[in-house]
Parts: structure tokens; C-alpha cells; sequence
């Protein structure tokens, strides 16, 4: 038996009133999906526990198997796994973000989706003008970055707002509150004179681009929490594939193998059928493949409903199609979001999200569509998230 776990990162979403009251998925063409419906277990999984931060980061960790509620320590941690940065004793970690501020307002909370190449210069730029002994500043992808802080666990109480949750609102109204919260914002405020004039924002300026022009911290933790690994907890060879390093640090906490697939991104820009590729190819010597797809949750986040059904549509025919096509007999798919990531609010939902299992041991149970709606009629919720791996790999025939 061979598993696959399929991530849309973001997928789901609210009825859209201008839209006929559809949400994303119920508005996208999905023709394999609607074939495997009525053949597969379909339900509700709540894959962030009440009380914990509807991120990527607790449902995540809930879909691959780990209680948030035991493990989870904060995101930028897990981020920094990813990338190999060693967190000690007295050392927290934050996120840290390219973000373009205008008139005061957040405009953009990626700076326009910078490249990787571009923010490696900011990043560089910002450990020369404002690293130190105490602060340093570690380049990841796009506009995705890690600040670590030497003797500074206070800024750990800091209330800290992540730029995607604020589109086009005053910036003064979210920057870090509470204790700790002072040596955050004087980073954060200091790095606008650094970025301004920037050769590379000039560049971007000139070429018609968004501009970086501050840093966000936010999501900050401390040490990670040791967790089981993988084949301890599931008795299975896993492999990971993802555009994006909370996921590849997840994998690695989890010592998960994480596979190198070129044309993979972390937007919609992804190379969707590469990706089905090397997962099928991974599970040449692999008995399990993580598969996460980030590109439904940056279209929700910019607030286009275009571009996330077409995110949506392009994983149905490039990604399932393959899947579903590939020794049916042999395979075991869980296809669902982390969380929603509804369109008119363009941030993240703690909201159950609608799961299929589809393959050998697992019957249809009314469901005709893969939706909110219809996994919701089926009446079947998964609380707590990370028993859905066990529904997958051990429960088998269900309903």
C-alpha cells in the first residue's frame, strides 16, 4: 500500500455573494475530483484545536500527524529548522517579512512576491545597517525570511500582528504591543530608512514593481519541541514535497524526507505537473508523500478569486489526475485543505475544512462534489486534526 497526502494550501474559503453565493472550490472546474467523490469518505476535519492561531503551522502539524496542543512552539521555529539556523539557550526566533507600507498602510505583504534573489540583497543589506551581536537576519524564499535575537526572550510577550491579516490598514494600528514590544518595533521602523533607497527597490521601482520597503516581525518562538519521528509514530518511510520552509521544517522535525522537484514554487507560478511527477517517482522508495501546494492560499491572501480557482483547477487536472490514474489498487489519497483561507477576508480561518480519502478500504458516504458544503452533509468531523493520518494509514474501511 502507498499513501499520498495532497495539501491545498488555503483552498477553502466562504460563499462569495457576487459569485452566487459559491466559495472557490464550488466555483472551480474540478472534473477528477468530482469523479472521486462519490467513491470516497468525505467529512470535516478540525485541524486547528480551539484557542491556537489559525496558521499554516498548527494545521499542518495536525495533517501530518503531531498534536499542535503537545508540539507546537511557534512557527518561526519551525521555519528556522528548515533553513538550518541552531536556536540555543537564551536565542528566539521571528519571522520576518518583505512588506511594501504606503501612506501608512499596508500595501502589499510580500512586496509584490519578491524573488528570492532580490531579497537575499535586503537581507544582506539589513545584517550590515542593523545586525549586531544581539540581532541577525537570515534570507529564506521570496519574501519569507527569519530574524533570530540573542538575549531578548522578552519580545516572546509581544503581541505581534501578521502583515497578511491587515491589507491596505493603517500599520500604526498592528505594530508589536505589549511587553517586549519595543526592541520589535524600533527594528521594524528602523529598517524603512535602510530599505528605501536600496538599489534593488530602486530597480523595482523603476521596472513598475512593488518595492520592500520594511520588515515585519511576527510568529516568534523559541526552541522547537522535540518530537517523534515519523516511521516511530507511523511504522512508514515518508517524503515531503513543498515550495515553502515551514513545511520542509515540519518534514525535518518529523525526519521526513524532503524532495528537490525543479519547477516547484511557492506560488502560483508552481510547476503543478512536476510535482504530481516526482511524488510518483518518490514513492518508487517511499511509502508515504506529503504533498503541499501553497499557490490557492497567495491568490486568497491578494484577494483574487480568479486566480484561486484557477490554482484550484490546475491541482484537479495537473496534480489528481496523475494520482488518481496511478495503480488505484495500490494507493490510499487524503486530499484536503490545511485551513480555509477565505477570499473576502484574505486571511486565515480556524474553521473545519472539508477532507476526502479516497483509494482501497474507503467507500463513498454520500458526498457528490469535493466542497464545504457536501463534505459538511456527510455529517462526519474528524476533532482532533491529527487523527486523520490514522484514519488514512490504519483505519482503512470506514463509514
Amino acid at each position: 500500500m502507498k499513501y499520498v497526502v495532497l495539501i491545498m494550501d488555503g483552498a477553502a474559503g466562504l460563499p462569495l455573494p457576487e459569485h452566487g453565493g459559491k466559495t472557490s472550490l464550488e466555483l472551480a472546474e474540478t472534473p477528477n475530483l468530482d469523479a472521486m467523490a462519490p467513491e470516497g469518505t468525505l467529512g470535516l476535519v478540525r485541524t486547528v484545536p480551539e484557542g491556537m492561531e489559525a496558521s499554516s503551522a498548527c494545521a499542518c502539524m495536525s495533517l501530518i500527524g503531531y498534536d499542535p496542543v503537545q508540539y507546537y512552539q511557534g512557527r518561526a521555529a519551525i521555519e528556522a529548522t528548515s533553513m538550518g539556523i541552531p536556536i540555543v539557550e537564551g536565542e528566539v526566533v521571528f519571522r520576518c517579512n518583505l512588506v511594501a507600507v504606503r501612506d501608512g498602510r499596508m500595501w502589499d505583504y510580500s512586496a509584490g512576491h519578491i524573488g528570492s534573489d532580490d531579497a537575499r540583497m535586503i537581507i544582506e543589506a539589513l545584517n550590515e545597517k542593523l545586525g549586531s551581536e544581539e540581532v541577525s537576519f537570515y534570507p529564506g524564499v521570496s519574501y519569507r525570511h527569519i530574524c533570530k535575537l540573542k538575549e531578548h526572550e522578552e519580545t516572546l510577550g509581544a503581541t505581534c500582528t501578521p502583515p497578511h491579516d491587515i491589507p491596505d490598514r493603517p500599520i500604526d494600528d498592528f505594530l508589536p504591543k505589549g511587553p517586549g514590544n519595543d526592541f520589535l518595533k524600533k527594528l521594524m521602523l528602523a529598517s524603512q530608512e535602510v530599505l528605501r533607497e536600496h538599489p534593488v527597490n530602486v530597480a523595482r521601482r523603476a521596472a513598475g514593481e512593488v518595492p520592500a520597503t520594511m520588515l515585519w516581525l511576527f510568529w516568534g518562538s523559541s526552541q522547537p519541541r522535540e518530537m517523534p519521528t515519523f516511521g516511530q509514530v507511523y511504522g512508514l518511510k515518508a517524503a515531503m514535497t513543498s515550495g515553502v520552509d515551514l513545511l520542509k521544517g515540519l518534514a525535518r522535525m518529523a525526519e521526513i524526507d524532503v524532495l528537490d522537484i525543479s519547477g516547484m514554487t511557492d506560488g502560483l507560478d508552481n510547476d503543478y505537473s512536476a510535482q504530481a511527477a516526482g511524488t510518483l517517482k518518490a514513492l518508487d522508495n517511499h511509502d508515504l508523500v506529503i504533498v503541499h501546494v501553497e499557490a490557492p492560499d497567495e491568490a486568497a491572501h491578494s484577494g483574487s478569486v480568479t486566480e484561486k480557482v484557477d490554482a484550484i483547477q490546475k491541482i484537479d487536472r495537473r496534480m489528481i489526475g496523475q494520482l488518481r490514474a496511478w495503480k488505484q489498487d495500490d494507493l490510499r489519497l487524503l486530499v484536503l485543505p490545511d485551513h480555509p483561507t477565505p477570499i473576502v477576508t484574505r486571511t486565515h480561518s480556524g474553521a473545519p475544512v472539508p477532507f476526502m480519502l479516497w483509494g482501497k478500504g474507503f467507500t463513498g458516504n454520500g458526498a457528490k462534489r469535493f466542497t464545504e458544503v457536501e463534505a459538511g452533509k456527510t455529517g462526519l468531523l474528524i476533532d482532533p486534526g491529527y487523527n486523520i493520518m490514522n484514519w488514512l494509514v490504519r483505519r482503512g474501511l470506514v463509514g
